[in-house]
């Protein structure tokens, strides 16, 4: 019998300290064939999801998935991210989380479909020493008013960083 990986419990071991101190988990997912998310919010293969209470309906996390449901633009949408996927959990409000590596294989086929499908936006300028993730707003909605979180603050001049677990 096969070791169960230590992956999921960790994510769900973040999440729960993020809620318990009243932050906002974010999970950073690496976007393939297997994960069902709005495309229209994933850049360079990757997309940044709000996994709070707040911004979910039913959300699940299990040892292979996690799934949930919730609004981009005003429209409900159902979410399965596989676990392996799960590149980062995160606070929002401080940075604070944890990275996974993630195997990064798409396609040549599959990454000239979505460069071709989803051209890259125009963007503002932003400053290149705080980039924000891409992300739907707070609540997942994607409106326009603010699509991207606030930068993360920096505690004693520190970029914060995420500690890799293999």
């Amino acid at each position: 019998m096969s070791e169960t990986s230590t992956k999921p419990y960790l994510i769900r071991a973040i999440y729960e300290w993020c809620t318990d101190n009243g932050f906002t988990p974010y999970i950073a997912v690496f976007v393939d064939s297997q994960t069902n998310v709005p495309r229209e919010f994933v850049k360079n293969n990757e997309i940044v999801l709000n996994v709070s209470f707040d911004a979910t309906s039913g959300l699940d996390m299990g040892n292979e998935w996690i799934a949930f449901s919730a609004r981009f633009g005003g429209v409900s949408r159902k979410i399965d991210v596989p676990i392996e996927n799960v590149l980062a959990i995160y606070a929002r409000e401080n940075g604070q989380g944890m990275a996974f590596p993630v195997e990064r294989s798409v396609p040549e086929t599959q990454a000239a479909t979505e460069r071709e499908n989803n051209p890259p936006p125009k963007l503002a300028p932003v400053d290149t020493d705080a980039p924000a993730p891409v992300t739907a707003d707070a609540d997942n909605t994607g409106s326009d008013d603010d699509p991207t979180p606030p930068p993360v603050p920096r505690i004693g001049g520190k970029k914060p960083s995420l500690k890799v677990v293999k």
